[in-house]
């Protein structure tokens, strides 16, 4: 049963992943770095650091909140 759960929170971080790399492909397109021809090429490098940022265990939260403190 714990394995079905990990299988569920993965499954959901992928598609959280896909959804945002989907919205950074977009923005990419609209402003011109991204073209039909390098599409292929581009999207699997945005989606795998997606989804290392979306399942990394909160090491983002720490790291921000420290350089916000010595910025005081």
């Amino acid at each position: 049963m714990a394995l079905s759960n990990m299988d569920t929170i993965m499954d959901k971080e992928k598609q959280q992943a896909l959804q945002v790399t989907k919205e950074i492909m977009v923005k990419f397109i609209e402003v011109g770095r991204v073209s039909p021809t390098n599409f292929a090429e581009i999207f699997p490098v945005v989606y795998q650091d997606v989804l290392r940022a979306v399942t990394s265990d909160s090491a983002a939260p720490t790291t921000a909140g420290k350089s916000n403190q010595g910025d005081q």
